[in-house]
Order: C-alpha cells, then sequence, then structure tokens
C-alpha cells in the first residue's frame, strides 16, 4: 500500500440550557448512584470511563440514502457499524454520537497501523479502527463508523467527495435524528430506529474521512453539532489542480477504482466514467468540481470546526485549510486550530496525550454540553519546532497585515532584493521539469537559469507570517504554454521534522500506549511515534502553482501568445511561520515544481516584469513589522554555495489516506 495516501468565533449555547439539562446530560455519563449525587451538586466537566467497553452493543444497520448510484434498480444502502454503551439505554437514557465516515475500513486501513474492521460470524463489528470507540464508549457516547457508499458493506458507488458521498454520511446524521430509514440488514425489509441516542453527532476523521466531515457541514444537516476534520480536503478542484495547471498524476477515476467494494466494481464503470470525462488533465474548473466544493457552501455551516492540519501536508495542502477556514471566519462559525510541522499525520502520532485530552474536552463540551473551558482557551496550537507548541489567542492574530513586497535586480543574474519600495527591470528563467523547490532553495544563493531568486537582508527581528498570501506574477512566456511556481523560503539554519521522509515528520516506535479499554479482538494500545528531524540551512514552508493559461479563468484555459506579458496571481498554501532574527525571507519564482505539478506541454523561458511582481503576505504587524526587521542590516547576498535541506525522494499520491 503507498506510504502517502490522504476550524472560536460564535457564542456557545450551552451556558443556557446548562440548568435545565444539567440532571440528564449528568446521568449520560455517570452511574446512576453519582448521577443522582451530582443532582445536587456542581455541573459536571469532564466525562468520566463508568460504562463498561466489554459489554458494549455492537450491532450495523443499512441506512437507506435515497439515492441509486449503482443503477440496480434499489435505492442504496450504507453500512454504519455501532459501539455504545448498553447501560444508558436500558436505564432509559439516550447518549451523543462521534461518528467517522470512511473508504477505508476495508480496502486500505485506518491510523499508523492501517487497522481496518474485522466481524464475527454474525456479522457484528469486532475490531473499530483507530482509538475512539475504545476510549470514548467508556465514556458515554456512542461511535459509529459508516462505510461510504461503494466500500466495503455498503451499496452505490463511489463519487469521490460528489452527492453519494456525502448523503452517505448525511443520511447516516438524518437517521440518527429520526429522519431515515435504516434497516437491520442490506437486502432485507426489517426497520430499526436509533432510539438509543439523543441525535447530537460529531464527525472526526483524517484526509477523505475529514472531507467528509467538511461536505457533510456544508449542507447544514441539522443534528450535526461539531466537526473535527483533519488533513481534510476543501475543494476537490484544489485537490487535483492549482489554478489550471495538474497536481501530479491521476484523478478522481483512478481514486473511486482504488478503494471500492468488489461489488461496486462490476456495477459502477458509469460513475467512474462520469468522473474521467468530468475531470480533465486540463487543468479547467467542470461542474463535476463545483458539485465538490464545500467553501461556497460554508455559510450553511451550523456546526462547530476543529481544525487539524500538517504545515507541510503536500498531499492534502494547506491551502484547503486556508480557505475553508477563512470562509468559517466569515460567516461566523465558531472554530479551533491545531497545525503541526508534520505532513499527512494525524495529531494521534505526534502529540497523543494533548490530543486526546483536548478531543475529549472539545466532545465534552460541543457534545455534552459540559463547562470546562475548553471555548475560552486560545484558538490555535501552532509546532514552531518538533514538539515545540505554542498558542495563539486568535488566528490569524488581530494585527496581521498584508504587506506588499517588492522584487528587485540584484548584483547576480537571477537573484534580486526583496522589500517595500517597487523597482524596475526584469528577471528570467526557463523551466526545467527535472527540478523541483528543493533544487531551487538548494541554490537560491548560486545563479542557475531554471529560477529567479529574491532575498531580504539578514532580519533584525522576528519576523511572523500567519495565514494566505499570494504571489502577483507578470510573465512573458515564449510558448504557447508556460506553468508558474511561487515558493517562500526560511533561509537560514533550523532543526525541522523532516516532513519529506517516508513518515513526514515522524517515527513509529515498537513501544505502545494505551487509550481506553481493551476487548481481546480490539486493542486500546497503539504503537508510540517520535519526532523525526533533519538539520537544514533552509526551509521551504509555503508554495503555490498555476497555470499561466489560466490567468483570465478557471474555467477554461487558452494558447498563450509568446511575447506577451499576462499577470497572474498565485494563491500559496496557508502557514504560521517565524522567520527569526539572523534569517532571510525569500521568494523563489521558477516554473514547473517536479513531483507536485506536472510540466507545461513546452519549457518555455519566462521573463518576470519586476514593477508588476508583488508578494503580498499576512505579517503580524503587517508592514511596519517588515520595515522594522528589515532596518539597519547589510544586504549584500551571501556567497553562492550548495544548500541543505530536506528531500522529497517519495513523490505524494493521489490517494488522500495516509
Amino acid at each position: 500500500m503507498p506510504t502517502r495516501i490522504l476550524l472560536l468565533a460564535r457564542s456557545t449555547i450551552w451556558r443556557a440550557l446548562a440548568t435545565a439539562v444539567v440532571a440528564v446530560l449528568t446521568a449520560a455519563v455517570l452511574t446512576p448512584t453519582a448521577a443522582r449525587a451530582a443532582a445536587t451538586g456542581p455541573a459536571p466537566r469532564e466525562s468520566r470511563p463508568v460504562y463498561s467497553y466489554a459489554h458494549a452493543v455492537r450491532e450495523s444497520v443499512w441506512v437507506d440514502t435515497g439515492l441509486d448510484e449503482d443503477g440496480d434498480g434499489r435505492t442504496d444502502r450504507v453500512a454504519a457499524d455501532i459501539v455504545r454503551p448498553s447501560e444508558p439505554a436500558r436505564q432509559g437514557r439516550k447518549v451523543p454520537v462521534i461518528m467517522d465516515a470512511s473508504p477505508y475500513y476495508s480496502c486500505c486501513g485506518r491510523g499508523n497501523e492501517s487497522q481496518v474492521k474485522t466481524y464475527d460470524p454474525q456479522g457484528r463489528v469486532v475490531q473499530m479502527p483507530l482509538f475512539y470507540d475504545n476510549y470514548f464508549v467508556p465514556r458515554g457516547y456512542a461511535f459509529v463508523g459508516v462505510d461510504l457508499a461503494g466500500t466495503n458493506r455498503s451499496d452505490g458507488c463511489v463519487d469521490v467527495g460528489g452527492r453519494s458521498d456525502i448523503q452517505s454520511a448525511k443520511a447516516v446524521v438524518d437517521w440518527l435524528n429520526g429522519r431515515a430509514t435504516a434497516y437491520t440488514t442490506r437486502t432485507g425489509t426489517k426497520t430499526v430506529k436509533a432510539g438509543w441516542t439523543n441525535g447530537r453527532t460529531g464527525m472526526i476523521g483524517k484526509s477523505w474521512d475529514g472531507t467528509i466531515a467538511n461536505g457533510v457541514a456544508a449542507t447544514g444537516v441539522r443534528g450535526l453539532k461539531t466537526i473535527v476534520p483533519i488533513s481534510a480536503i476543501s475543494s476537490w478542484y484544489d485537490y487535483y489542480d492549482a489554478q489550471g495547471a495538474p497536481l501530479y498524476d491521476g484523478g478522481p477515476d483512478e481514486l473511486a477504482g482504488y478503494v471500492e467494494s468488489d461489488a461496486a466494481h462490476a456495477h459502477c464503470a458509469a460513475v467512474q466514467k462520469k468522473l474521467a470525462d468530468g475531470s480533465p488533465r486540463s487543468g479547467d474548473w467542470t461542474p463535476l468540481w463545483t458539485e465538490r466544493d464545500y467553501v461556497k457552501d460554508a455559510a450553511k455551516v451550523r456546526a462547530s470546526v476543529f481544525l487539524v492540519h500538517g504545515m507541510q501536508d503536500l498531499n492534502v495542502r494547506t491551502q484547503h485549510l486556508g480557505q475553508w477556514w477563512d470562509a468559517l471566519a466569515r460567516h461566523g462559525v465558531k472554530r479551533k486550530i491545531w497545525l503541526s510541522q508534520t505532513g499527512h499525520v494525524d495529531p494521534f502520532d505526534y502529540r497523543r496525550g494533548a490530543w486526546v485530552d483536548t478531543l475529549h474536552r472539545w466532545f465534552d463540551h460541543e457534545l455534552l454540553g459540559y463547562d470546562n473551558g475548553v471555548d475560552r482557551e486560545p484558538m490555535a496550537d501552532i509546532e514552531r519546532h518538533p514538539d515545540q507548541w505554542v498558542t495563539s489567542r486568535l488566528w490569524p492574530p488581530r494585527t496581521t497585515g498584508t504587506a506588499v513586497l517588492h522584487p528587485a535586480p540584484g548584483t547576480r543574474a537571477g537573484i534580486g532584493t526583496l522589500g517595500l519600495r517597487p523597482a524596475r527591470g526584469t528577471e528570467t528563467f526557463t523551466d526545467d521539469p527535472a527540478l523541483s523547490e528543493t533544487d531551487w532553495a538548494g541554490r537560491l544563493t548560486t545563479p542557475t537559469p531554471e529560477k529567479t531568486g529574491f532575498l531580504t537582508a539578514p532580519l533584525t527581528h522576528d519576523l511572523r507570517l500567519s495565514g494566505s498570501a499570494t504571489v502577483t506574477v507578470n510573465a512573458t512566456p515564449t510558448t504557447a504554454s508556460a506553468h508558474l511556481s511561487a515558493v517562500l523560503v526560511d533561509l537560514g539554519p533550523d532543526t525541522v521534522r523532516d516532513y519529506a521522509d517516508a513518515g513526514e515528520g515522524i517515527t513509529t516506535l515498537t513501544t505502545r500506549s494505551c487509550w481506553g479499554e481493551s476487548t481481546a479482538g480490539d486493542s486500546a494500545c497503539f504503537k508510540e511515534t517520535a519526532a523525526r528531524t533533519a538539520k537544514v540551512d533552509y526551509t521551504v514552508f509555503s508554495r503555490g502553482w498555476a497555470d499561466l493559461g489560466h490567468y483570465a479563468s478557471l474555467g477554461k484555459g487558452v494558447p498563450l501568445t509568446p511575447g506577451k506579458a499576462y499577470t497572474m496571481t498565485l494563491r500559496l498554501a496557508a502557514t504560521d511561520h517565524v522567520v527569526p532574527k539572523g534569517h532571510r525571507l525569500a521568494l523563489i519564482i521558477a516554473g514547473t515544481d517536479r513531483d507536485l505539478i506536472d510540466p507545461p506541454s513546452t519549457k518555455p523561458t519566462v521573463t518576470v516584469s519586476l514593477p508588476g511582481t508583488t508578494a503580498n503576505l499576512p505579517l503580524v504587524g503587517g508592514a511596519a513589522a517588515f520595515a522594522r526587521a528589515t532596518a539597519g542590516s547589510a544586504a549584500a547576498l551571501p556567497e553562492p554555495r550548495v544548500l541543505q535541506g530536506v528531500r522529497v525522494t517519495n513523490p505524494p499520491r493521489h490517494v488522500p489516506l495516509g
């Protein structure tokens, strides 16, 4: 199996309800004796593991989606495997739900150990991947693992983020809230109701799973109270294309074939053809992508959002978090965020204890209504150095402002300066698809034909970039096609997580730690990890790509006229990075970023007009902070030499798993 496979603004509603429902909420997670004692005492602040995991109810239902994607004349049913504490139902009490809807429960596995669902001879789930059921079921939650349509034990077809994917999970939320029909078997007629739940649901998941959480939240479905998308996609176009530039290999049709069940293989060829036809490798935005754009529907989101992402994720890049976060902020959605130095890695595998504690308190607050203070903590946790975390009360900080920086020519060909004043002149580069951002950055101080770079003087103060940047380029190509890359670099020595290694910043150890209760068939003990680090001379911390032929519209690329100037603004991946005092901030403009975008059909030489080129950076303190950090330092370039950084030895593949 490939090693590189796949958001606090609104005020809380809980305090107004706490007095009226405290007894019910308390009883939902305490034994009867403890519940009676708590009824006359303080409101609970934490759910406790008072229920038996060994005696939990394990059952499966098949929820009718109302769709017939596989064309068999019968509406599709999706399998939902449930693990829930038995005691509350016997006592007439209802519990909330944590749900992970995934296409990976049988084909590929979940988590760092690639766990799959296993079943007993009666078809009841024995092993549920990951720790969620082991940890939360004893604390009074039900866990529901949903097989997306076309995968594992579900009917239908995989449509990669489209109507079927999202309806697979939304239908289950509807069923949990009494609005949909479920059956006790895949083909039978006996129906079943979710009388054991209060319908309050939180969705969680990494990569494709987290993407489904985003998509379901964007429907505005009632009953979904919070989502925790980890390394998740917010718009599928931006997973496969970057402003017209195709991102390496494959398409959604191939991805569907990768995860679908044997039954889907036999019935879903038409759906795969529709996926292929609707996603041409031209980089054009088509109706298929509009259907799979959740950002446009951010106004519908009712759920709170706890977003987690690795800032060096080259699979689901942080543009996904940036545009989703900003859209949610515009609509006043309650948000929280964690940003790590890793690549496509789950926080359970880089900050395990803090993650389980924070997630526990988040679900207790959002699903049980406990006033435990998590909503009053800093909005953002950010990893500055391996295993060294800081917090930010708001993200981005309120003092963040856009600084417009201008490139200027320097004393060496292709190596200029970066400052606040506009400059005259041009620089040129010739696209070399054999080279990547690490090649460019490694020779940043050396004139080379495939890139042009612009550096500040050594900083006299730290400079923090927080949020999403853009780079506007005025470019004149010599051929009818051209791709552009813009890369931000922190030039200076550091020790970072080696996100380019196969573990994307972690090393898996042989020791284990346990999180929840185990059974003979489902262990709560998981392999521990440690940070995998690299000593570097530079750090690429944000990047963006585009096809110049899409300068006027993403809807349709056009051939370029050689010798004609075009202006295009590249959207760079969101980040939160501090360029420390003594380091230099650099901007590289080049062509094909090998292994990250496909090359154009030609190898153009591109002339960059410096007066029409700007870097628009989200700096804490704005332009004034940049002026302060670059004042009083000599602007002389460092001596030419080869600089060492992380090396991408295993190019990312378009399978959003992990």
